[in-house]
């Protein structure tokens, strides 16, 4: 199954920046190029970018459909959305889901989607609810495998678990945040469910919304940056820190920081870390994190400069 999800290369194309920061000529761009460099799974959700002013969401989607329609790409690639957190669509009802999914389908220009998330917990609906509802989109037709994003360690077993007890669709993959900024989450709950059911681990924030790419080494770098109020959280004085480690392990093979963090991802279990690329001259740095390997002393050396984030 893993194999199915993201092909031969281990990287995920999140596609967060489609309509944002890149305006649709760059998108199409990028998603060429991502494609051209063997990869396969693109990661959107119907809520990206409702954030940002003017935008009411399933904008990203719309550019990723517009895209699949002018290449003829469709069936190249693993297309990955989530429902659940779009303010007209919110919360994962069985009604609200079904109606999300007909409006993903229609901005992407297609009849399924091959991996569709729960974004974010709803605490009214039970985890055999949940499995229920999820487990009829798969066999509709219209979902090829079932995510889960953000719901805790425990609401994840439980929908499992539920899934399982009444025979049905058994969700693959999770989605979450995990860095080298940001390991406490997967290596203190989220890990151990990955083990215990042997899904597939994607994480995203997986550079730190951009603090791991080495281009920020103190917090006057953060002035006027587009994603200055994501990394106010990562620019610390630890955060600057393993940035600093983390370059003096990117020149010692040749690389970049970005593949570096990636790779280091890689290392420590993820199935394929989730990037963005505003442009293609950032795209050869995620491609390259996809196949670096690193050597032992490289892991611990991050590992300790990364240790405040494992709390």
């Amino acid at each position: 199954m893993t194999h199915d999800l993201i092909g031969d290369l281990p990287l995920v194309l999140g596609g967060n920046t489609f309509g944002w920061t890149s305006d649709e000529d760059e998108s199409f761009a990028v998603l060429d190029a991502f494609l051209a460099a063997g990869g396969r799974q693109i990661d959107t959700a119907d809520v990206y970018s409702a954030w940002a002013p003017g935008n009411d969401g399933g904008v990203s989607e719309a550019v990723i459909g517009r895209w699949l329609a002018a290449r003829g790409t469709r069936d190249q690639v693993v297309l990955a959305t989530k429902v659940g957190s779009l303010a007209s669509r919110k919360g994962l009802a069985r009604e609200n889901v079904e109606a999300a999914l007909e409006d993903s389908l229609a901005r992407l220009g297609t009849d399924r989607v091959d991996l569709y998330y729960a974004h974010f917990d709803d605490e009214t609906q039970s985890p055999a609810e949940l499995a229920r509802t999820f487990d009829s989109l798969v066999r509709a037709g219209k979902v090829g495998a079932i995510g889960i994003s953000n719901l805790s360690p425990e609401r994840q077993r439980a929908w499992i678990e539920a899934a399982r007890a009444e025979d049905l669709t058994v969700p693959v993959a999770i989605q979450v945040q995990y860095s080298l900024a940001h390991r406490a989450d997967v290596e203190n709950g989220y890990g151990q469910v990955v083990d215990e059911n042997d899904l597939a681990l994607f994480s995203y924030f997986s550079l730190a919304a951009g603090l791991l790419t080495g281009k920020y080494r103190s917090a006057a770098d953060l002035e006027g940056v587009a994603r200055g109020a994501q990394l106010t959280d990562y620019g610390t004085p630890e955060g600057f820190a393993l940035v600093d480690v983390l370059v003096d392990v990117a020149e010692r093979h040749d690389a970049e920081p970005t593949a570096v963090a990636l790779a280091w991802l890689r290392a420590k279990g993820v199935t394929a870390p989730v990037a963005s690329a505003r442009t293609t001259a950032q795209l050869p740095a995620l491609v390259a994190g996809a196949t670096l390997e690193l050597a032992a002393e490289d892991v611990a050396a991050l590992d300790e400069a990364s240790a405040p984030f494992t709390r």
